[in-house]
């Protein structure tokens, strides 16, 4: 085996010091809360974040260690195709800015499925999501937590159990103290150790390789050089419709509907610097995603100059474990591979805080608010805080669960999160874009466009996946009994050799060997399908209901806003849609209520962005069903207000 060192006082001081800083973030949030213990600081940070760290915080959650692990070992094992997910990415991103940003944040939520409910005018239709979202989180939360796992244990033998379990207490408790504050925070702190980490592995590796030219050189004649692969055929793992088509769903449905995603940029104090909170994540993915990439190449063209790949030889039990073994053989400076570990813990703990964060809105909001809203708000935070601990210990779970899976975790992750993000969107699109879907056929659908894809997922584990035809360098490996493969062979013989014994699935088999970057899309389009028929044929025996245009997106109008008046206007179909800035002025306007009583009092509570401020003044329109001797109470008047508008 190779002589790679071994971790060191440097390095663990440095990974203490990254889980104690973390742990820090969220007891300095904890004492600045102090005497403002409500759920809407816990949980939306009161909606007065910045932009800056809200788009940094939505960048290392949805990357973490499963990007930093997976995304290499993809590019080593499979090429620079896998680069054309950036295009995926940002396509999702614009997507995002331009629909859904728009029509949730005005709404003020605290759970993104409200809308599902007061879109449809059903509890039915918001539980469906809340349950369909609690699934991913969980899964999505045992994966990143495994990630680092494997490579810890790589690299200085710490065993995987005690990596889970310090990444879930560490990730608990910072954000059952600090709430959304400390989870936003962290991943500012963290993003930076992952940047570092990643910056040390190129800058390193190239020059031990020779420099970037002769790493792109390496790799071009290795094969690995290959953008654009236009075949049609789902079942191909990657090509450039899978990567780009169905990257922009999956990624949509994360960006744009995502209760971590929503609760981040509902957190902004406008729509201005919502929008702009979430375009900037554009520059951030396509520097993270780039040096990923180029982590890949450069890993593969010192392997290959070395003549032995680490998989091959058995150095490594799998390709999620290369990143790590190269960092531990040629980054062989003090305090290095502590780097590295604190990157990939970073993007772990920032990962699954954020999970737990959504989680518990949801689980508060859609759940248990509508029976325990009678507690103060002492107490509701103190709910809201143990829902974290809760979650915390399914994470957990989870990640054990997850020790199982096969592949990169890249792979493991986008199969199974991706099935269930598919009909999350689904669900929104239909609602947003079809103003005659109903409540039945949102719900049906969105059952069978969750169950559809992870039957998919899950079949695929039963099928030998298709051999792949890219040589690895194996003819220096000093161990025996492994084929030696050098890169004078010719890739047609290799390509007959590894396809050998390999029998291309027929009938339902040939379902599961579908790429998993089509889940999404899979799971979305069933959601529409089955929701749409449904609608029509239920359409006759439920009561029909006017939708509130905000509630709907004008899609024409969001596409080709700069087209005049008068050519946009037959394409909204009759529908009035609203300025979602005049959505947002309502929550503005100054109210009063007429009490039971002969004569005229002011009730203190004026609603500004959901908040209690000032004097009702003038009359209640009618239109908020205020005017009624019910509403005596500002704190009924309150939550009205904040629940229906």
């Amino acid at each position: 085996m190779s002589d790679v060192r071994s971790f060191e006082l440097w390095d663990f001081m440095i990974f203490a010091l990254l889980l104690l800083i973390s742990a820090v973030i969220g007891i300095y949030y904890a004492l600045e809360a102090r005497g403002k213990d409500t759920t809407g600081e816990f949980l939306m940070a009161s909606r007065s974040l910045g932009v800056i760290p809200v788009s940094v915080s939505m960048i290392v959650c949805f990357t973490s260690a499963i990007l930093i692990l997976g995304l290499p070992a993809e590019i080593y094992t499979g090429g620079t195709e896998y680069c054309l997910f950036v295009l995926g990415l940002i396509l999702a991103i614009i997507m995002t800015s331009i629909f859904f940003v728009p029509l949730l944040y005005p709404l003020k939520l605290t759970s993104s499925f409200e809308y599902l409910q007061y879109r449809f005018n059903s509890k039915a239709a918001k539980l469906t999501g809340t349950c369909i979202m609690i699934i991913q989180q969980i899964l999505y939360m045992g994966v990143a937590s495994y990630a680092p796992s494997t490579a810890l244990e790589a690299v200085t033998g710490f065993p995987v159990w005690a990596t889970i379990i310090t990444v879930g207490l560490v990730a608990t408790f910072y954000t059952s103290l600090g709430g959304m504050k400390a989870v936003i925070w962290t991943d500012v702190f963290q993003s930076s150790i992952m940047l570092a980490g990643l910056l040390a592995i190129v800058i390193q590796g190239s020059i031990v390789v020779g420099g970037m030219t002769e790493v792109w050189n390496i790799n071009d004649a290795w094969g690995r050089i290959d953008f654009f692969d236009f075949n049609p055929d789902p079942t191909q793992r990657h090509s450039f419709w899978s990567l780009v088509v169905g990257g922009t769903i999956g990624w949509t449905s994360t960006y744009g509907v995502n209760q971590a995603s929503v609760q981040r940029y509902c957190a902004l104090p406008t729509l201005r610097k919502a929008k702009i909170s979430v375009m900037l994540n554009v520059i951030g993915v396509v520097i993270l995603l780039t040096l990923t990439s180029l982590t890949g190449i450069v890993v593969f063209a010192y392997y290959a100059q070395k003549g032995c790949d680490p998989l091959s030889a058995g150095y490594v039990s799998n390709s999620n474990q290369l990143i790590p073994y190269f960092v531990m053989e040629v980054l062989g400076y003090p305090g290095l591979p502590g780097l590295f570990i604190s990157c990939l813990f970073s993007g772990a703990l920032s990962t699954m805080s954020s999970c737990l964060n959504a989680l518990a809105a949801v689980t508060w909001e859609d759940f248990l608010k509508p029976h325990f809203d009678y507690l103060n708000e002492r107490k509701k935070t103190y709910v809201t805080k143990l829902l974290v601990l809760l979650y915390g210990g399914a994470g957990i779970g989870m990640a054990f669960m997850a020790k199982n899976l096969g592949g990169t975790v890249l792979q493991a992750s986008l199969s199974f999160t991706g099935a269930a993000s598919g009909p999350l969107l689904g669900m929104f699109c239909l609602g947003a874009f079809f103003k005659w879907a109903n409540w039945i056929g949102v719900v049906v659908g969105a059952i069978l466009g969750l169950i559809f894809p992870l039957w998919i997922s899950i079949g695929a584990y039963s099928v030998i996946s298709r051999p792949g035809h890219l040589l690895f360098p194996t003819n220096s490996c000093s161990i025996a009994n492994i084929t030696l493969t050098t890169a004078m062979t010719p890739i047609s013989t290799i390509v007959e050799a590894t396809t050998q014994g390999y029998e291309e699935p027929t009938g339902i088999l040939k379902l599961y060997t579908v790429s998993y970057l089509w889940y999404p899309a899979i799971g979305a389009s069933t959601v529409v399908v089955v929701g749409l028929i449904l609608s029509l044929i239920t359409a006759p025996y439920i009561e029909k209901q006017e939708v509130d245009p905000k509630y709907l997106i004008p899609l024409f109008d969001r596409l080709f806003c700069c087209l005049p008046e008068s050519i946009r206007k037959p394409f909204r179909c009759g529908t009035e849609y609203r300025d979602p800035e005049e959505i947002l002025a309502e929550l503005n306007v100054e109210f009063t209520i007429e009490p039971p009583s002969e004569g005229t009092e002011k009730i203190p509570s004026t609603i500004q962005n959901g908040e209690k401020n000032g004097y009702f003044v003038n009359d209640i329109p009618e239109k908020y069903g205020l005017n009624n001797p019910g509403f005596h109470s500002d704190d009924k008047i309150k939550n009205h207000l904040t629940t229906h508008m």
